[in-house]
Parts: structure tokens; C-alpha cells; sequence
């Protein structure tokens, strides 16, 4: 707890995930919305997407558009990519690709 917590009584929780875009089945246009809306009012200039299997394609979409379209000073700061086992109902296991596009704004000098 910081010390202005402590004073007023209050905790602020900071969630982990405010900065992560989960990439699903919508269009890539959904996606872009809500990475510009988080640079812009969101309390870090980082955004992160998060996408697995098919929807891989998606997040690298929507990275681009984003990068040329609507906040031309972001960059790409680091892509991981890995693989996830998932297990069904019934037992069976099978592997899932996974990526995470980590995009910054370059600081103006």
C-alpha cells in the first residue's frame, strides 16, 4: 500500500492486464479502437496484444493499422510468440500458437 493509501484510506488495486488487448473474433477495426483508446487515455504509453491460434493473423492486422493509420509515432517494442497446451472436455490435449505484439510511442524530442 503507498503511503497516500494509507493517509486517506483508500487502496487503489492496479490491474495488471489495463494495458491488454485480448484478440478474438471480431474485425480487426474493433481491435484498433480499443488500442488507440487505451494510448490515448490509457496511463501508459504501452499496449499490448494478446492473440492465440487463428486470430494470430488478426492482432498482427491490427498492429499494423494502428502503427500506419492512427498513432504513426508507435513502434513495435518486442513480439513474443510460444505455444499453449490445451486440454478439452474430453481429455484430449492439443497445442495452440500464441503472439504478443508489445507497442510503445516513440517520445518527441
Amino acid at each position: 500500500m503507498t503511503e497516500e493509501a494509507k493517509k486517506t484510506g483508500t487502496t487503489k488495486s492496479r490491474r495488471d492486464d489495463e494495458n491488454v488487448i485480448y484478440i478474438g473474433h471480431k474485425p480487426p477495426m474493433s481491435y484498433v479502437l480499443a488500442v488507440v483508446t487505451q494510448f490515448n487515455i490509457g496511463s501508459s504509453d504501452e499496449v499490448v496484444i494478446k492473440a492465440r491460434g487463428r486470430a494470430i493473423s488478426t492482432a498482427v492486422d491490427t498492429a499494423e493499422i494502428v502503427r500506419n493509420r492512427f498513432v504513426t509515432d508507435a513502434v513495435i517494442k518486442e513480439i513474443k510468440i510460444g505455444t499453449e497446451s490445451i486440454t478439452n472436455e474430453e481429455g484430449r490435449t492439443s497445442n495452440v500458437s500464441s503472439i504478443e505484439i508489445w507497442l510503445t510511442k516513440e517520445k518527441k524530442k
